[in-house]
């Protein structure tokens, strides 16, 4: 191959790479600027007072605790199909609680994921942007008995993805419920739910799709925890099932008067079609704690 011929594609391939960093540090600045009146109105909020560094980690491993949690969840993952892809979701889910009566709190959460990806879709191809959203509401006791916690309600698959291949263009509701027993340091329980689709793009394949996640914590005095879940996920239209376990460690400290967690571990997969199967993946978290 002629040399030119060469440096024309070594310039292409620079300047479409540095046209995907300027998209995508343009995108994150916008979406942080989206996320400021949030954490505001969020600061508003007293922090838990009298709370001990175990007694917050065990709220935090209680998906339904009434308390304004904002995490910050990342995945990456490499390995990914036949062109060896790699993919970051990036997971902005806050937990937004409600009281109703005395008796019965609403609990909400909404995850919207940003998703960078390369080599997924074919060899040297690159997306970002938003995937789809999942908003998740649970009815649930405000004064559990014996450490024994559930809920129920709806979820809702919402279409906000900015890329044709982030997303399914189709709008979803389902069910969702969660159980989980707690003791002092010790969580166990499972959250699943269901969505089907009914309305959007009707070139696009219809969604029904079932989660499941088991999870477990174990907290000491300082506030460290050991824990983990197995993510389950079965696409029944195209007959695909998805299994991880995600094992962390995770801590409690302060960024001067504001409570936050921190968590890392292996995403490791145990089942999947070759195609959405990475070889090895990493989670971090943080969670802002009003």
């Amino acid at each position: 191959m002629p040399v030119d011929t060469l440096n024309r594609a070594a310039l292409t391939y620079h300047d479409h790479k540095n046209h995907f960093m300027i998209q995508l540090t343009k995108k994150c600045a916008i979406f942080l600027l989206i996320l400021v009146p949030f954490f505001s109105k969020a600061q508003q909020q007293p922090a838990p007072a009298g709370a001990s560094a175990q007694e917050l980690a065990d709220k935090l491993s209680n998906p339904v605790a009434s308390m304004i949690s904002v995490p910050f969840q990342n995945n990456s993952d490499w390995g990914i199909g036949p062109n060896n892809g790699s993919k970051n979701t990036l997971n902005f889910q806050p937990v937004i609680p409600f009281k109703l009566t005395g008796n019965l709190n609403l609990i909400t959460r909404y995850i919207i994921p940003i998703v960078a990806q390369r080599d997924i879709t074919g060899p040297n191809t690159q997306q970002f942007g938003l995937s789809d959203a999942t908003a998740s509401a649970w009815f649930t006791s405000a004064h559990p008995k014996n450490g024994f916690i559930w809920g129920v309600g709806p979820a809702l698959l919402i279409p906000i993805a900015t890329n044709d291949y982030l997303g399914t263009k189709k709008f979803g509701v389902g069910p969702t419920a969660l159980a989980l027993k707690q003791g002092h340091g010790n969580t166990f329980g499972f959250l699943l739910n269901q969505l089907w689709s009914v309305a959007g793009d009707k070139n696009r394949q219809d969604v029904s799709q079932l989660f499941v996640q088991p999870f477990f914590s174990h907290s000491f005095s300082s506030g460290a925890s050991l824990g983990g879940n197995m993510e389950f996920t079965q696409n029944w239209q195209a007959n695909t099932t998805l299994l991880f376990l995600n094992p962390v460690i995770s801590g409690i400290t302060k960024i001067g008067k504001q409570p936050i967690q921190m968590a890392i571990g292996p995403r490791i997969p145990l089942a999947g079609p070759e195609g959405l199967r990475p070889a090895f993946g990493i989670r971090s978290v943080v969670i802002f704690v009003f």
